[in-house]
């Protein structure tokens, strides 16, 4: 009885190990998400825990590459409509076999781009007409460029429906020879079309997600396929979003790196203070000073930059650059020597070339 029992358990154990090795990788599971999350919750899942499980800050942990490449891998899938639904149906084995077919044909590319001739005639590939891209700007704030974001456009687009009749269509210039009689021929191009059934464009409205992605940067194109001016005997264009940041009250961006100004009075300047910024995501950016501060002084703080956007746990440096605000009243001469006796300072007063530097 304890064999018998011993080869059902071994049975059970190599029945699970083959369903999982059918079935491959749970990407809901990497992601956290149900069967029924939409795309906006899978971008946004992958996002946050691509700054979770990157490999530079799980430098500890053996198999942080691994876990990643499994956060991309279900994140490639489950985003993508046309794949998601394989996998849905029958798993990760589906997508390798689907793959596999899809691969590019072995007979075209052992032939290569040769024409065969027939007939006397060429075969060529005639590449498929295509409507005009449509160019846009999308306007987005530094906001939207740090932390991302998912915005919605409605857009109405000419789609081709089917009418009723028959129209000319795939119209070509052929050459084509005429008899003229006495041995005479004329050799001329002649517009050449088919008959293809009618069609009418109708107005509609579409509603398109677009993802402002962490650390985009301004003139960086986002593009919709098929989805620009449509063509009657064709495919349409597609749409490409151009980003263009609003300028911003507190924050200039240079590539990856952020500026700002902060103003501290006089006495602050002297004695030193602590003040808090408000950074793009709402987190708090403390700056202290114990010693004397210059007008035009600058200091850095490292990783409060913008993040990047090939890697967004990789951040630029924020520059913060200080004004000194003066009194603006006016001091009596009890209060003028008393500054005298406390800063203990000499008169310096230097004329120099100041475009030239000291």
């Amino acid at each position: 009885m304890a064999a018998i029992r011993f080869l059902q358990i071994l049975l059970i154990n190599l029945t699970i190990c083959f369903l999982l090795s059918v079935a491959g990788r749970d990407f809901y599971s990497i992601l956290g998400l149900s069967r029924t999350a939409s795309t906006h919750a899978i971008k946004k899942a992958y996002r946050k825990l691509a700054k979770e499980l990157h490999p530079d800050k799980n430098q500890n942990d053996p198999s942080a590459s691994e876990k990643f490449q499994d956060l991309g891998m279900a994140y490639e899938v489950l985003s993508d409509p046309e794949k998601r639904e394989i996998y849905d149906r029958c798993g990760e084995e589906c997508l390798k076999k689907d793959e596999m077919m899809n691969s590019a044909d072995p007979f075209a590319n052992f032939f290569g781009d040769f024409s065969f001739q027939f007939g006397g005639e060429s075969q060529h590939r005639h590449e498929t007409p295509r409507g005009s891209n449509i160019v846009m700007d999308l306007s987005v704030t530094l906001e939207e460029l740090y932390s991302g974001n998912f915005i919605e456009i409605t857009r109405n687009k000419p789609v081709v429906k089917a009418a009723k009749g028959t129209r000319k269509c795939n119209c070509r210039q052929e050459l084509v020879t005429r008899n003229l009689g006495n041995g005479r021929f004329q050799m001329m191009q002649q517009t050449v079309c088919s008959e293809c059934p009618n069609v009418k464009l109708i107005n509609e409205e579409r509603t398109l997600e677009v993802e402002v992605e962490p650390g985009m940067v301004d003139g960086q194109e986002i593009k919709f396929s098929s989805e620009g001016e449509p063509h009657l005997d064709g495919e349409p264009g597609d749409l490409i979003l151009k980003i263009r940041a609003q300028p911003h009250p507190t924050f200039e961006r240079v590539g990856d790196d952020l500026y700002t100004n902060i103003t501290i009075s006089l006495q602050d300047a002297l004695i030193g203070f602590t003040l808090d910024i408000k950074h793009l995501d709402g987190h708090t950016v403390t700056v202290q000073r114990e010693k004397v501060t210059r007008p035009g002084a600058r200091i850095r703080k490292k990783g409060e930059g913008m993040p990047n956007y090939e890697n967004n746990n990789l951040h630029g440096t924020l520059y913060i650059t200080f004004d000194i605000a003066f009194p603006e009243k006016e001091f009596t001469e009890t209060e003028k020597q008393e500054i005298k006796k406390l800063l203990e300072q000499s008169s310096v007063n230097r004329v120099y070339n100041g475009l030239r530097g000291n």
